[in-house]
């Protein structure tokens, strides 16, 4: 518990400058924070998401248009990590000011719901990859039933930011605001949770027909089978996903106990169950980015179309030197 000098609180009542006679310590009850946000931390991560987002960047210049949705959503993710830990930086100067706070609260809660919609995308590659006999739903349905239920998600904790804000700034409870972001955050780990099972479901039934016919199971001429880095990207994407899911599961018991309660006061669980999981899930993104994993697929198109091409002009050409002929 934090102790409170009435002497101090009494002076800071009467001086328009009252910030320079409180702490934490002895204005607890004028703080929004229980605690002065690490520099060293926070810099980190703005550092960072600062690389991941710039590469992500150049990989969505390299690489194929087909990750162009997946390059948006993780750049946009990033923007907004990278925005709230500066918010974080400036209440570290300012515990009593109310917009840092707003700042890293709206912008750190909804950042991952882009992350989120970016894994999704991924989904129905992997499935065509591996065979979309072994799935319950087509492979273009994956991203037509979890990209609005992110976008749902999304909207609700932006919309629930906004009022909490508005609330905050006239001094009036943020309570309706905070719980419209709890259920955009409980629809974000309900929709990751049946992500998670619809993923696992093909991977059993794909070892499932890969045990009982062999080789057989799979066609044997997709390019991408026998290359190691798409093991690795799956490892990778699972990896980010359970990350992004554990995450979502941290906030939401955090701010169901409103913005006073025991976890958003501890600063080393942000750390542990924000910074680090969303950090090592942006990590794992980049360095085994769907783009790079699947370029063999890509090359493998590119090819076969030229290959086409050239084969109906040569064709042509055959027949036209034919006719001339007779």
């Amino acid at each position: 518990m934090f102790r409170v000098d009435a002497e101090l609180v009494s002076r800071a009542a009467k001086d328009d400058d009252w910030k320079k006679y409180c702490t934490i310590a002895t204005c607890a009850q004028w703080s929004y924070w229980a605690y002065y946000p690490s520099i060293a931390a926070n810099s980190f991560f703005i550092v960072l998401f600062g690389l991941s987002t710039l590469l992500f960047i150049f990989q969505g210049m390299k690489f194929s248009r087909k990750w162009m949705g997946f390059g948006i959503a993780m750049v946009c993710g990033g923007v907004l990590e990278i925005i709230g830990y500066i918010g974080r930086i400036m209440a570290n100067k300012d515990v009593f000011s109310e917009n840092p706070f707003l700042m890293q609260i709206v912008c750190l809660t909804i950042g991952p719901a882009f992350m989120a919609a970016g894994i999704y995308l991924c989904l129905s590659r992997i499935v065509i990859t591996f065979g979309p006999e072994n799935s319950r739903i087509k492979p273009s349905s994956y991203p037509r039933i979890f990209i609005p239920c992110d976008v749902v998600s999304l909207l609700l904790q932006a919309i629930g930011g906004g009022i909490a804000s508005v609330a905050t700034h006239t001094q009036k409870s943020p309570k309706t605001g905070n719980n419209i972001m709890i259920a955009g955050l409980a629809s974000q780990v309900f929709t990751l949770l049946v992500f998670i099972l619809c993923a696992a479901d093909f991977a059993f039934r794909t070892m499932r027909n890969r045990r009982q016919l062999g080789a057989e199971a799979f066609n044997a001429s997709h390019p991408l089978r026998s290359h190691r880095k798409l093991e690795w990207f799956l490892i990778a994407l699972g990896f980010a996903t359970l990350c992004i899911f554990t995450r979502s599961v941290y906030r939401v018991a955090e701010l169901s106990e409103g913005w006073t309660g025991h976890l958003i006061k501890n600063q080393k669980y942000f750390i542990a169950f924000e910074g680090a999981l969303v950090g090592a899930a942006v990590v794992a993104l980049n360095a085994f980015h769907p783009g790079f994993c699947f370029r063999e697929e890509a090359e493998g198109v590119r090819k076969g179309w030229w290959v086409f091409r050239w084969s109906k002009r040569v064709a042509s050409e055959q027949s036209s030197g034919g006719e001339r002929e007779k």
